[in-house]
């Protein structure tokens, strides 16, 4: 397997494509909107992302229905399939793009899914890859019976023991394990494969793998945590950072961050790749762009929508004020939001941020919907403009090293990538700044990415251990 360095900036950049489900920025409602759960729906925007060369396809997890003020939130939840079952089925119909799985450290055992990853990597010819994501909330561990058992400092402490653990256990097959042809006298190379033992504050665990490597080595790790500690975690660990900081200068910024904290870790600096999640709105014409935005947010959020958004911050109904009226004068009567609707609305100071909001609607003349729908996406704007103006933008993005690429959440579903695929991608190809062709056979080689670091010398492979840990 061939691994390609590269370098920040390289004047390239890729794109990956993230189904979330129905949320506040999907436009169910409209005709052409598909089955957010019907195995089509994924299908489609999974080849329409490989006949774009996209790098990805990445779907999250729902370990619990969201839920507004005590009850299921029934204007924007359908429930998600599980995520390794689903690309599992699309790793049968696609070639080329790599399947992304958000998997839970908190509630899954390193042994389980190490193997049910390591199988997703091996089926699809090494394009499989985790992200790797840490709850903590005793709402969401009601779903599990373990709510509130984990201590949100050490979130990440057990995350990096359950990482350090799968890795040791896809590596437990040796490279030349399996015999390299049928004259050979045994199928499995004697010492081929070594046990893993791990005991210490997290696991006590003791396993030999059940699978050989794919032809990546091993799933490709993805973070997307912003915190310090989150940033510390994904340098140590990860390959791909799922980032918030989209605009130009912002991402400059978060990438001079991640450089400092990879050369800290003893990591080469350009050794992190860095996706932002973006929306895009495209049209021929700017005056087009414009217009299909505003239609696309008045449909993201309507009345409904703005006043529930609210209501999860002031932790009161709010349906006595008018969606196209200020922002309301009374206080929340909550102190601190809860996870009930997600990560976004999670442990926010309530009244102080009421405050501020009242603040700015009433400087910008915003009603609720209009506050709301610019407050409630996913980074922002988005890129909205025309075919030409976001292809010169993103080729300045390439240019600049910023970025790596844009995981993009398609406004709509199956149909939300066509204008991307078929008119913003040969824009970027003919600026030079966009592949003509997949650069390998798996997802590693096609984020141009080093071998993992478990296989490389002076690896990062002991990372997390303490005197009081056992890994072998």
């Amino acid at each position: 397997m061939s691994t390609p360095s590269r370098t920040a900036g390289n004047g390239q950049i890729q794109f990956g494509v993230f189904f979330q489900g129905v949320n506040h920025t999907t436009v169910w409602r409209d005709p052409e909107s598909g089955s957010q759960t019907d195995f089509e729906s994924f299908r489609r925007v999974a080849q329409t992302a490989e006949r774009g060369l996209f790098t990805a396809f990445f779907l999250g997890e729902g370990l619990r229905l969201r839920e507004h003020l005590g009850r299921i939130h029934e204007l924007d939840v359908a429930g998600r399939p599980d995520a390794q079952t689903a690309l599992a089925a699309l790793a049968a119909v696609t070639t080329n793009i790599g399947l992304v799985a958000t998997q839970n450290t908190t509630y899954n055992d390193p042994a389980d899914l190490a193997h049910r990853l390591s199988s997703l990597d091996l089926l699809s010819g090494g394009r499989a890859a985790w992200n790797i994501v840490t709850t903590d909330n005793a709402w969401t561990g009601a779903n599990f019976r373990r709510g509130g058992f984990l201590a949100h400092e050490d979130r990440y402490i057990r995350a990096e023991a359950f990482v350090q653990t799968a890795k040791a256990i896809w590596d437990s097959w040796a490279d030349g394990a399996i015999a390299g042809s049928r004259g050979s006298r045994r199928w499995l190379a004697e010492d081929g494969i070594t046990s893993v033992r791990r005991k210490d504050a997290s696991f006590d665990v003791e396993i030999t793998g059940r699978l050989p490597r794919s032809g990546q080595h091993h799933p490709v790790l993805f973070q997307a945590g912003d915190s310090p500690d989150g940033r510390d975690f994904a340098v140590r660990n990860a390959d791909v950072i799922f980032s918030r900081h989209a605009g130009l200068e912002e991402a400059k910024k978060f990438r001079e961050d991640i450089v400092a904290r990879t050369l800290k870790a003893g990591r080469p600096a350009d050794d992190v790749k860095i996706f932002p999640g973006q929306e895009f709105i495209l049209a021929p014409t700017a005056k087009e762009a414009e217009e299909k935005h505003q239609w696309v947010r008045e449909r993201q959020v309507g009345p409904q929508t703005a006043i529930a958004f609210l209501e999860q911050f002031w932790g009161r109904t709010l349906s006595e004020y008018d969606p196209d009226g200020p922002l309301p004068g009374v206080d929340p009567v909550v102190d601190v939001t809860d996870p009930t609707r997600g990560n976004a609305f999670h442990g926010k100071n309530a009244r102080e941020l009421a405050a501020e909001w009242r603040a700015e609607a009433k400087e910008k003349g915003q009603s609720i919907r209009q506050f709301v729908s610019g407050r409630a996406q996913l980074n922002g704007r988005g890129l909205v403009g025309s075919y030409d103006d976001v292809a010169d933008l993103l080729a300045e993005y390439a240019h600049s090293g910023a970025v790596d690429g844009f995981n993009i959440t398609p406004w709509i579903v199956p149909s939300g990538l066509d204008d991307i695929v078929n008119e913003l991608v040969p824009r970027l190809q003919d600026r030079g700044v966009y592949r003509t062709e997949y650069g390998g056979t798996t997802l590693r080689e096609n984020l141009g990415l080093r071998a993992p670091l478990s296989h490389r010398s002076g690896s990062l492979a002991s990372v997390g251990t303490n005197e009081n840990e056992e890994v072998a």
